[in-house]
């Protein structure tokens, strides 16, 4: 997700955000047997001739994005998706990276998961020629999932319980140094809880201060939200199912400290997923289930900027859309894809297996 996309004041206007919607909810788009659209605006695969799964996405704008996944990759595009440069950390091959946070086409920090020293954190400043890691997680217990930044300094990632209790590192310089926050203000994770490294998406941020945390494989589906950059948590059950390790709340995305949606399921494929969404209209301290919710399991989800009440949610088995702040939902597209994220400037790019990225191709509204 992109370093400042939920916090960074919008400068474009609110007719991008109707057109952005409308793209994707366009009754004459058709779709072709690969999943994406083919007339009209919808999703554009574009090229990137590698096979790896990218569920780690950072939306820049609509010329720039950057991707990171499978085997170590990262792409970054700044046309548009025309072409993409393989920017890839030296010494990665080897890893996981499931999350990317970028500040603008030279500036971005990923993550690496896994077990003891797999999780990793790496920055570049000049557009990914030259990465310097700047975290190595030494605790065989430790787990890490997933990063977010309150502003180009500030920021935050998140592990699976460690005695316990979800472990949070924290940055005040942009991601140079990490340090383990004190515990003592976080709630005892349930038996089996832990985050899903599925979208980059289960820790995420607005404003200045607040950020929240999505759980699964405990009894309960959990959010938890901290108004205190990570010192603090107040933990809230959400309605999506819970009670297996497959199923939680997998992405978060808040449009301001206040309105958030919530999705995830059971991410085995075949395996219904009821409730796949839930809403949020006071910050997190209570959910709602979502009316009319996405018909499967879903990975990722985004606020359309300048829209208000218009999202994206994505999936392995589609792209669902919504323009009543998450109540309901309708599936627009059969693509698969892990992870969707928009730029303030109306760029929206969604990512997921086989190399698979794709734009937003935009009505002629859009200014």
């Amino acid at each position: 997700m992109t370093a400042m996309g939920k916090t960074r004041r919008l400068v474009a206007s609110v007719l991008c955000g109707t057109a952005v919607t409308a793209a994707l909810a366009a009754p004459t788009a058709q779709a072709t047997p690969g999943g994406h659209q083919d007339r009209g605006p919808g999703w554009v695969l574009t090229g990137t001739d590698t096979q790896a799964r990218f569920r780690g996405l950072a939306a820049v704008g609509r010329d720039t994005a950057w991707v990171a996944g499978s085997g170590g990759v990262v792409l970054r595009t700044t046309d548009g998706g025309r072409h993409w440069r393989d920017v890839s950390p030296a010494g990665a091959a080897g890893l996981e990276l499931r999350d990317i946070e970028a500040f603008d086409r030279r500036r971005a920090v990923a993550l690496s998961i896994g077990e003891g020293e797999a999780s990793r954190v790496f920055r570049t400043e000049d557009g990914g020629a030259t990465w310097t890691e700047s975290f190595r997680n030494t605790d065989a217990r430790a787990f890490y999932d997933c990063l977010t930044f309150f502003d180009h300094r500030h920021g935050l990632a998140m592990s699976d319980p460690v005695d316990g209790r979800f472990r949070v590192l924290s940055t005040s310089d942009g991601g140079r140094n990490w340090r383990v926050l004190p515990d003592a203000g976080m709630p005892e994770a349930q038996p089996g809880e832990a985050g899903f490294a599925a979208s980059g998406q289960c820790l995420v941020s607005a404003g200045d201060r607040d950020v929240w945390l999505a759980t699964g494989g405990g009894a309960t589906a959990r959010v938890l939200h901290s108004g205190d950059r990570g010192l603090t948590w107040k933990a809230s059950a959400s309605p999506i199912p819970a009670g297996d390790p497959a199923r939680g709340v997998f992405g978060l995305a808040f449009r301001d400290r206040t309105h958030g949606i919530a999705v995830g399921g059971d991410y085995r494929a075949g395996q219904e997923s009821a409730d796949a969404a839930s809403v949020t209209g006071d910050g997190g301290r209570s959910w709602r289930r979502a009316d009319t919710p996405p018909p499967a399991y879903r990975s990722g989800v985004t606020w359309l900027p300048h829209s208000g009440r218009s999202a994206l949610a994505v999936g392995p088995t589609g792209t669902d859309v919504t323009r009543d702040g998450g109540r309901s939902w309708r599936t627009v597209d059969t693509g698969s894809y892990d992870t969707v994220d928009c730029a303030p400037d109306g760029g929206c790019w969604a990512a997921g297996e086989k190399g698979r990225v794709a734009r937003l191709r935009q009505g002629p509204a859009v200014g």
